[in-house]
């Protein structure tokens, strides 16, 4: 499909705003979702921003050229028409984030690599989901890189350096790169301010916020 379930849009997010890129590469980029939503969330909810104006680079990859519409012209800078481990090697950009959201299971094991190795030659940052459960598809709407090819799963990351995975029921989201333990370690705290508040909502504990988070 051109798109991915929307239950993991709260994790995505969250991790681009936390990357904060500057460049931002968006591979299999389907409807355009993800593009949409990095420039919403990186420049519209700037302070500083001025309404429609583009301050950062959000390119694209997108092998189906049929899927492309005016309104990704709009929202991308670049789109690079054509198969992602094609493209990869011949860009000189160095990305702050690239984007595989619902796109890796489309290669097999050995090209994803391929493709994974000329991400981390050309991106600091890189965010991967696939289906923790990947179902049999073959070409849909007539695109035959639409096809599952490999259910990747966390073992198949572990030779990897500076990744970590964040929790979602039906993906495996994974995020490498130089950034890695510093987006970690601002989800796990948080994550952790969120189960305190909870805890003083079900128990109704009176001590200051303030008090709770020091300790």
């Amino acid at each position: 499909m051109p798109s991915s379930h929307h239950n993991q849009l709260n994790e995505i997010v969250e991790l681009i705003i936390e990357a904060n890129p500057g460049k931002l590469l968006d591979i299999g980029i389907g409807f355009g979702k993800y593009g949409f939503l990095s420039r919403e969330y990186l420049e519209l909810w700037d302070p500083d921003a001025v309404y429609g104006s583009h301050k950062r680079q959000i390119d694209g990859i997108e092998a189906f050229e049929p899927y492309l519409t005016p309104l990704h012209r709009l929202i991308y800078d670049r789109i690079f028409t054509g198969d992602a481990k094609e493209i990869l090697p011949e860009l000189n950009d160095r990305y702050d984030l690239i984007l595989m959201i619902d796109v890796f299971e489309h290669f097999t094991y050995e090209n994803g690599l391929k493709v994974l190795e000329e991400c981390m030659r050309c991106g600091r940052n890189i965010l991967i989901s696939v289906p923790r459960v990947m179902s049999v598809q073959d070409e849909v709407y007539g695109n035959p890189y639409e096809t599952h090819r490999y259910n990747w799963k966390r073992r198949d990351f572990s030779g990897i350096p500076d990744k970590f995975f964040l929790y979602n029921a039906e993906s495996t989201i994974c995020f490498i790169g130089e950034d890695s333990q510093r987006i970690c370690g601002i989800l796990k705290k948080r994550k952790h301010r969120r189960i305190l508040i909870r805890i003083l909502e079900l128990t109704g504990l009176k001590k200051p916020l303030k008090y709770i988070f020091k300790h």
